[in-house]
């Protein structure tokens, strides 16, 4: 690509990100539709260079200024981490005047390390999100995390142990061109640093594996559900930790799929018919307190909430997402109703796993506190002991899981497994 079109491109497609609602890769897929010139390599210089202009967005800004348009921001960081020359600029058509390479590359090389700079810039942050990290977690490790969430993420993949085990799997995908290696922690999981063209894979096709990450992986090892139960997948989405669950039932019992957008669960028909699950009712509700909810009151062994939350821990693989607006308070709140209506779902001695791929404490920590302050019927189980019994070496967990990009190498993820007291 020349160029002249890969600063165009990118600068429309970013600023269309910037300023539209769509998540990146929905604003991505429409905008390569509409420009089907674009060839796959060509698409793909764009995407990176959008995806890497999202991570560092806040020095960008800083570089080039507040105010600045989406094409000097696609300069900056052609500039600064793609190895262009202010030359190579100016034959791309950017209007700059002389000294911007130099001015640009200072800046940069000052906000390495300059502890005078906002907060924002130096995590590549909003400033709310890095302000509550640092209560957390402290100001140098916020900025390891930083880091590690301004990474790209790598490529793992669950194992569908339906159909095969993880050295069948691995060994196959290698015979088909691709090498992965065992993920350190799940059983079930295998990774790659970079992307691959997986989804066209016979394996895939095979349904011998789906694309989760090795985080997501350990919620549904936590909820540990067994043949022939009665489980809830309460906030089911798209059905990537359903269909986990259906694996670890060996395709037995009931498996329930509760969710309110009905679109996400018409996705999930075609991936269980390649998993070769039967075992899963898909359920589109209203709301948590749906009376298709209230019907299976105290009969679930098992509950997985994987509740909506600010997904503060993707921002990996969602650079975009960190400089959306949003309301913490409307989504705590709606947290707190969702876990007390899955509650109400789980029988006497039954588990419920409350989970988010956030990194705040305010929905997670505090979510379950104040659930187990008002209700004396569930207890805490210790997720090291879960942990140690299904072998997973993960030491000095705690009570609560709690993974990080910087410290694990996954997305971010909490989880809290609840057991209600027997009768």
């Amino acid at each position: 690509m020349k160029h002249n079109a890969l600063l165009k491109h990118s600068a429309a497609l970013l600023a269309s990100i910037l300023n539209g609602r769509s998540a990146a890769d929905k604003a991505m897929e429409r905008y390569f539709r509409e420009n089907r010139e674009l060839g796959v390599r060509d698409r793909g210089a764009v995407a990176e260079t959008v995806y890497a202009c999202l991570r560092r967005l806040a020095m960008l800004r800083h570089a080039a200024g507040p105010d600045a348009p989406a094409t000097a921001l696609v300069a900056v960081q052609l500039l600064t981490q793609q190895g262009w020359s202010a030359r190579a600029l100016e034959q791309a058509g950017y209007p700059e005047r002389p000294g911007f390479e130099g001015r640009v590359l200072a800046e940069r090389s000052r906000s390495l390390g300059a502890p005078d700079l906002p907060l924002e810039v130096r995590t590549n942050l909003p400033e709310w999100l890095a302000q509550r990290l640092v209560a957390q977690l402290g100001e140098e490790e916020t900025l390891r995390l930083a880091e590690a969430l301004n990474q790209p993420a790598t490529l793992d993949l669950r194992v569908n142990t339906v159909k095969a085990d993880r050295a069948t799997v691995q060994a196959q995908l290698a015979e088909e061109g691709h090498v992965l290696e065992p993920t350190p922690y799940s059983p079930l999981g295998l990774r790659r640093a970079d992307r691959a063209p997986l989804f066209k894979s016979p394996s895939f096709q095979a349904g011998l594996f789906e694309i989760q990450d090795e985080g997501s992986q350990l919620l549904g090892l936590l909820l540990e559900p067994k043949r022939r139960e009665m489980v809830v997948d309460f906030c089911a989405g798209a059905g990537g930790k359903t269909l986990e669950l259906g694996a670890l039932m060996v395709n037995s019992g009931t498996l329930y799929a509760f969710d309110i957008v009905a679109k996400r669960l018409e996705k999930l028909k075609p991936r269980l018919a390649r998993a070769g699950l039967d075992n899963v009712r898909s359920v589109v509700i209203g709301h948590e307190r749906d009376e298709r909810v209230r019907r299976l009151a105290g009969k679930a062994d098992r509950v997985l909430v994987d509740a909506p939350c600010s997904g503060s821990g993707t921002v990996r693989r969602n650079p975009d997402i960190k400089w959306r607006p949003l309301n913490l308070d409307e989504i705590t709140a709606t947290q707190q109703r969702i876990l007390e209506a899955a509650a109400t779902l789980v029988k006497p001695g039954g588990r419920l796993v409350y989970a988010t791929c956030s990194l705040l404490r305010e929905e997670n920590e505090d979510i379950v506190n104040a659930f187990l302050a008002a209700h004396d019927t569930f207890h805490l189980v210790p997720v090291g002991e879960v942990l140690a019994r299904r072998n997973i070496p993960l030491p000095d967990m705690g009570e609560m899981l709690r993974l990080y990009p910087h410290r694990h190498n996954t997305d971010g993820f909490f989880a809290a497994v609840l057991e209600r007291k027997p009768l």
